[in-house]
C-alpha cells in the first residue's frame, strides 16, 4: 500500500470545489461565495465585495447568508454529489485526528503536506455545507476547526475545550494528554488531544501540554528555549551543548549562535554556573556563587570539622570542578582554617 489515496483526494478537494459552485445560478452570487471565503484568491471583506458589485455591506450578508441556507439545504437532502463524497473522506481524517481538529491540521493531514490559505479556504468551506461536520468559529479562545457533529455541536465541543483547560489551569505544569485522559470522562486520549488543539489558551511541546504563556511548552525567547533544553536534558550541560541542543530541536525559530547562549545564560538568574562553561538550573539545588563561596556554605553548615575528601564531595554536588580547584581554594583561602591533618573549620570572624 502507499499514500496514493491521499493525493487523490488532492484532486477531488479543487474538483469538488468547482461541483459546488456549479449549483449556483447567478454570478454575483459565486462571486459573493468565491471571495468571502477566499476559494480563489485571498478572502475578502463585506465591504470589499460591496464595493466591486456596487451593493451595500448589509446586502452582501444577506445575499451570503441566503446562498449559504440554499446550499446547505441542497447539501443535507444529498442533492450535491461533491459535498456528500468530501464529508466521508473529511469525517475519516478528523476520526484520525482525535474527532475535532484546526482547519489547517485537517487539510494537511488530507493532503499530506503543509497546505496552503487558498486548500484551507477549500476544506474550511465543504465544512461549512456538510451536515455531518461541526464548525467551530475563530475567536480569541478558538481556532477556527472543524469536528464530527455526532460528537457535539459548537456549543458543547468549545464546553468540552474549556474543561480541558480548566483542568490544565488547576494542574499549574505541563502535562501529558494521557493524564488529563485518566482524570477526564472522554473515551480517547486522542479525542483530548484533538481538542485541546482547538484551544489558543493552550500549547505543547514534546508531548506536554500546557498554558501557551508557560514557556515550558510555548518557549517564545532564547532564555526560555534554554529552560527547556536544560529541563528535558534533567543535568547540567556545557553552553556549547546547549547551542547544539537547540539547533537540533524542533522550536520554530532555532538558528542561534553559541555566543547569543551564552550571553543569556549569564544574563538570567534561574541558570546557575557550576563550572567551566557548564551551567544547570537554580531550582536544581545548585549555590550561585565562587567555589570558595560553595566551601563556606559546606563548613558553615557542617556541626564539626571536616576532612578534605568530604568537603570536595560536598562541593562537587554543586559544582562541577576539578578537585584541585577546590583543595587549592582550601589551602590558600585565608576564611579556612586547618585544625587538624586535612582537616578544616570556617574561620570566624572576631
Amino acid at each position: 500500500m502507499n499514500d496514493a489515496p491521499k493525493n487523490e483526494q488532492a484532486v477531488d478537494l479543487k474538483s469538488g470545489i468547482k461541483d459546488i459552485l456549479k449549483v449556483i445560478d447567478q454570478e454575483r452570487e459565486r462571486e459573493i461565495i468565491t471571495r468571502r471565503f477566499g476559494l480563489y484568491d485571498r478572502r475578502e471583506t463585506l465591504e470589499q465585495i460591496g464595493e466591486l458589485l456596487g451593493i451595500t455591506r448589509e446586502r452582501v450578508r444577506q445575499l451570503e447568508k441566503a446562498i449559504l441556507n440554499k446550499l446547505k439545504a441542497a447539501s443535507l437532502s444529498g442533492k450535491i454529489t461533491a459535498v456528500s463524497n468530501l464529508e466521508k473522506v473529511l469525517v475519516r481524517h478528523l476520526a484520525e485526528l482525535g474527532r475535532v481538529a484546526k482547519i489547517q491540521d485537517l487539510t494537511n493531514h488530507l493532503l499530506g503536506k503543509t497546505s496552503d490559505a487558498r486548500e484551507q479556504a477549500h476544506v474550511a468551506f465543504i465544512a461549512e455545507l456538510a451536515p455531518n461536520l461541526t464548525v467551530i468559529e475563530e475567536n480569541d479562545n478558538y481556532y477556527h476547526s472543524v469536528g464530527i457533529a455526532e460528537y457535539g455541536d459548537e456549543k458543547k465541543l468549545k464546553s468540552e475545550i474549556d474543561k480541558i483547560v480548566a483542568l490544565v489551569k488547576k494542574k499549574g505544569e505541563p502535562v501529558t494528554i494521557e493524564t488529563l485522559h485518566s482524570e477526564m470522562s472522554f473515551e480517547h486520549p486522542d479525542h483530548i488531544k484533538g481538542l485541546a488543539s482547538v484551544s489558543k489558551q493552550l500549547a505543547h511541546l514534546n508531548e506536554y501540554w500546557g498554558l501557551v504563556k508557560w514557556p515550558t511548552v510555548n518557549p517564545k525567547n532564547i532564555r526560555d528555549k534554554i529552560y527547556v533544553i536544560l529541563a528535558e536534558n534533567g543535568s547540567p550541560m556545557h553552553f556549547s551543548e546547549i547551542a547544539k541542543s537547540i539547533k537540533q530541536s524542533s522550536f520554530k525559530r532555532k538558528n542561534v549562535t553559541t555566543q547569543a547562549i551564552h550571553n543569556e545564560l549569564i544574563k538570567d538568574s534561574r541558570f546557575v554556573l557550576i563550572g567551566r562553561g557548564i551551567y544547570a538550573l537554580d531550582s536544581w539545588g545548585f549555590g550561585k556563587g565562587t567555589v570558595a563561596d560553595i566551601i563556606s556554605d559546606v563548613l558553615k553548615n557542617s556541626p564539626k570539622p571536616m576532612h578534605r575528601d568530604e568537603i570536595v564531595r560536598e562541593v562537587l554536588k554543586s559544582r562541577q570542578v576539578k578537585e584541585t580547584t577546590i583543595l587549592l581554594n582550601l589551602q590558600s583561602k585565608p576564611q579556612f582554617k586547618r585544625v587538624a591533618k586535612a582537616t578544616y573549620v570556617l574561620e570566624t570572624v572576631n
